[in-house]
């Protein structure tokens, strides 16, 4: 079997146009960039209705085993065109810090890919660079603020506003700035998130349209007065320059997968740390153009469906159709107590010890109305009696389990959970966010912990109770929660894997995010900047003696 990189390079790539065609954009509205890809110019498209059907893929917990959930997605979407119906595919764009770290990258793998591999995972089309730049340009703006006098009359130790960097380094996590002497600014402690991790991020994925965009950027809090009063980035007049640097990246990217299929690539939250789901324009668009939209949200969907659903359909007024759960008979026996080096022996017990997991995230995602159905992602090692068990589980709660081998075989090895997903879709949904958004903004944290994590309850210091409340009396009361915590727990302990229940949910930290419309709950251990792995894939990466980029995965 040839590896990604080499699937990916011998694929029959299309002029970008001929793809924009068979979707159904007109020349007027593609921005090129280069052969493969391109910008979509909205304001060039045609003003119709929303008409597709929107199909969410989602997870068990992940696993050093993996799951293949953007294969899947690249899979069933072009099972879907494959079974004669228009569809588009819709997906975040990758961050570099996975690249090089130990993720890889985001584009699918074996035959079921979105190409070109190598752009999107390098680069792309410059939008997450031009996040970088607006979010760092506020965060210059506040210190050059304070620098020239203060009159906004900011506390300099209330500053909330970091700065962000797309790439994992754990060395810039706290930091001391501005040191040197008064030339270089008031000295004090701050730090540096992913850029994933960015309000503007999430800004630019959940706003309609640019100016609900600027109207957003503007209100960002980046601190408060000594009057503790919230100051926001239009008070510094930095929303308007911050628009202008991502006029462009607002424009969602088309690309292609391996079977020429259409696909949008916009944003790119991690759903452990923000909301995990591609842009509200991007699905939007796709709407208009197909009959059926498949997107993905984040790790599994105790993390980004939920944000999916809890986030964006409530922001977006969007409504799903259908969601597909994506299985590994490995990654179910990992969580049933295996070994990562034993996970090719037949074990049939540790799979149905480790399908609470997929239990668990079938119940959650019934929760909030809509049908669901389980892809397994088959690996050679399965064996026939690991698959009945997984089918069995599937069934016993209400759901069907689809056997897929689109890795291997692409459009040909979905087909059946195609057809399946057709099916559940053509019965109205009876969707509904999991809370109230009338709930207290520490009750709305409380209902996520008991409902989706199975946790007794989740506690917070006095400090982040009382900064909640502070939030609420201001006019904040009435966002949704964005919890960021370990992806690979239903616990805030990683190493808690199965389906744990009965734990609390510890929130050590609470941000808000009034631009993008929610409150993040930081829990546990896990961090927003994170850091490389012993051994990091950069390592590997280099340009080879033909002047191909190796190592990339």
């Amino acid at each position: 079997m040839l590896s990604d990189i080499e699937i990916s390079r011998a694929a029959a790539i299309q002029p970008i146009q001929h793809v924009a065609d068979r979707a159904g954009i007109p020349a007027a509205a593609i921005e090129p960039y280069g052969h493969y890809k391109a910008k979509i110019d909205l304001a060039k498209l045609d003003k119709a209705d929303a008409k597709g059907k929107l199909i969410l893929v989602t997870a068990i917990n992940p696993t050093a085993a993996g799951e293949g959930k953007t294969t899947t997605s690249v899979g069933l979407a072009d099972a879907l065109n494959r079974i004669g119906k228009r569809t588009m595919l819709c997906l975040r764009e990758p961050s570099l810090g996975p690249c090089f770290g130990t993720k890889g990258g985001a584009a699918g793998g074996g035959y079921a890919q979105v190409i070109p591999m190598e752009d999107i995972n390098l680069h792309f089309t410059g939008d997450f660079h031009a996040i970088t730049a607006a979010h760092n340009l506020l965060a210059a703006m506040i210190d050059n603020h304070i620098h020239w006098g203060n009159a906004l009359d900011i506390d300099v130790r209330r500053i909330v506003w970091r700065r962000v960097l797309d790439m994992n380094d754990r060395a810039l996590r706290d930091i001391a700035q501005s040191l040197g002497g008064r030339a270089n600014g008031y000295p004090r402690e701050s730090g540096f998130d992913i850029t994933v991790a960015s309000e503007v991020m999430a800004i630019l994925c959940l706003a309609d349209d640019f100016a609900d965009l600027e109207a957003r950027l503007g209100r960002i809090v980046i601190g408060y007065t000594r009057e503790n009063k919230a100051v926001t980035a239009r008070d510094l007049k930095a929303d308007g320059a911050m628009a202008v640097l991502l006029a462009q990246a607002i424009k969602p990217n088309l690309v292609q997968t391996l079977e020429g299929n259409p696909a949008l690539l916009h944003g790119g939250p991690f759903a452990n740390i923000a909301h995990g789901c591609n842009s509200v324009i991007a699905t939007r668009t796709g709407l208009k153009l197909a009959d059926y939209v498949v997107t993905e949200a984040g790790f599994g969907a105790d993390l980004g469906a939920e944000k999916f659903f809890d986030i964006k359909c409530r922001q977006a007024g969007l409504r799903p159709a259908a969601v597909v759960i994506v299985a590994t008979v490995r990654a179910l026996k990992l969580n049933g107590g295996v070994a990562k080096d034993a996970l090719a022996t037949p074990d049939a017990e540790a799979v149905r010890r480790g399908s609470v997991n997929l239990q668990r995230h079938i119940e959650n995602v019934r929760q909030y109305g809509v049908p669901a159905v389980v892809a397994i992602n088959r690996f050679d090692s399965d064996s026939a009696e690991e698959l009945d068990i997984v089918r069995q589980v599937a069934r016993q709660n209400g759901s069907q389990a689809i056997l897929c081998s689109h890795w291997s075989d692409g459009s040909a090895g979905a087909e059946e959970v195609a057809q399946r997903v057709v099916e559940i879709a053509d019965d109205p949904s009876s969707f509904a966010p999991l809370y109230e958004s009338t709930l207290s903004l520490f009750e709305k944290i409380n209902v996520i912990a008991r409902k989706i994590y199975r946790a007794e309850e989740a506690t917070a210091p006095p400090t982040v109770l009382a900064q909640l409340a502070r939030w609420e009396a201001a006019g904040f009361g009435h966002l949704p929660v964005c919890i960021a915590k370990t992806q690979y727990s239903f616990s805030a302990n990683p190493a808690l894997l199965g389906a744990p229940s009965g734990h609390s949910i510890p929130v050590r930290e609470v941000r808000l995010s009034a631009g993008a419309g929610f409150i993040v709950a930081i829990c546990g251990e896990i961090m927003t900047m994170p850091g490389l792995p012993r051994v990091p894939a950069a390592e590997s990466i280099r340009i080879d003696a033909d002047g191909e980029i190796a190592g990339l995965f």
